[in-house]
């Protein structure tokens, strides 16, 4: 479970599904009798026989629901895309948090004559209130939309260290996507024998030995050498203009990068689809392609997507 995955707005559901959950031990329905033949204890809460169906209805709706979208943040890289009936978790679970605040809203308007509402009541639908609004608002407001846990830099760290991607540890080379460590080649690339060395020009994307996707310093090119000045003919005049050729442009090489906050990755055919998986801080992503100012990233599940917007990440 990525604990990092989960923003403000996602707290904000866990706490209204507390809170319902405490209202529903709290008087729900009281009776409205006094005198000495009246009963002792003359409420019940929403666990009584009697008030059924308000538990499964109100209750267990609420909290199934708010279960569900905790549920797709913390597995969103096995979740993300798989769907149950046509619909996501998340989907599931913010129409089932919208139900209960719907049904206790109901409930307590319907109250009976001879009964009167409880605290539990109230509280029950201020809860289920604060649950279908936290649901609702998450994806529409930025201010909900920021992580809950952030990453504080270290006091006595003078240099910044590489992070393990995908959840690689520190100090192990051989792991997926770690900058100092050695790669595996590529299928149909070869591998160099034990007496050889192979030079930093040969690996890929050009780049020193630093390892697949790590950046380093700008190698000083040789000059290209200039042709030899062509003789004159009775055709081709001595003197005319020579126009420099065009460098071409440097080849995309991969890299991998992490992001400041939780952004969207589009879907790389269809635009118009809906995205498939979200970049979350702490967790290094690989580059493997651009379109213009866009990246095409690349998730662990392998699904790609694209990244539109790359203002403020950190190349690896």
């Amino acid at each position: 479970m990525n604990l990092r995955a989960l923003t403000r707005g996602d707290a904000a559901v866990a706490g209204a599904a507390v809170l319902l959950l405490i209202s529903s031990f709290l008087p729900f329905r009281k009776l409205d009798c006094s005198g000495k033949y009246c009963p002792a204890d003359a409420s019940s809460n929403a666990w009584a026989s009697g008030l059924f169906p308000l538990l499964p209805s109100v209750v267990l709706t609420g909290l199934i629901g708010a279960a569900l979208i905790l549920l797709f943040r913390l597995q969103k890289e096995n979740w993300g895309t798989k769907q149950v009936a046509g619909l996501r978790l998340d989907q599931w679970g913010t129409a089932l948090s919208v139900l209960s605040f719907w049904g206790c809203l109901w409930t307590l308007l319907g109250c009976p004559t001879a009964l009167t509402n409880g605290v539990g009541a109230y509280l029950s639908l201020l809860s289920t209130l604060a649950l279908a609004g936290a649901v609702i608002a998450g994806p529409l407001v930025p201010a909900l939309q920021g992580p809950l846990l952030s990453d504080a830099p270290s006091p006595a760290a003078t240099t910044p260290q590489p992070f393990p991607p995908y959840g690689g540890q520190p100090g192990q080379p051989g792991a997926y996507g770690y900058p100092g460590g050695q790669q595996q080649p590529f299928p149909g690339q070869q591998q160099p024998q034990a007496d050889q060395t192979v030079p930093a020009a040969q690996q890929f994307g050009g780049q020193p030995a630093g390892g697949y996707g790590y950046p380093a310093p700008a190698q000083a090119s040789a000059p290209a050498p200039q042709p030899a000045a062509q003789q004159p003919t009775a055709v081709q005049p001595a003197i005319q203009d020579q126009v420099p050729p065009q460098a071409a442009a440097a080849p995309f090489a991969p890299f991998w990068f992490a992001v400041p906050a939780v952004r969207q990755l589009a879907n790389k055919d269809n635009p118009a689809a809906p995205p498939v998986g979200d970049l979350v801080p702490g967790t290094w992503y690989l580059a493997v392609d651009q379109r213009g100012a866009a990246l095409v990233a690349q998730l662990p599940d392998g699904t790609h997507g694209v990244l539109n917007d790359t203002a403020g990440i950190q190349r690896g």
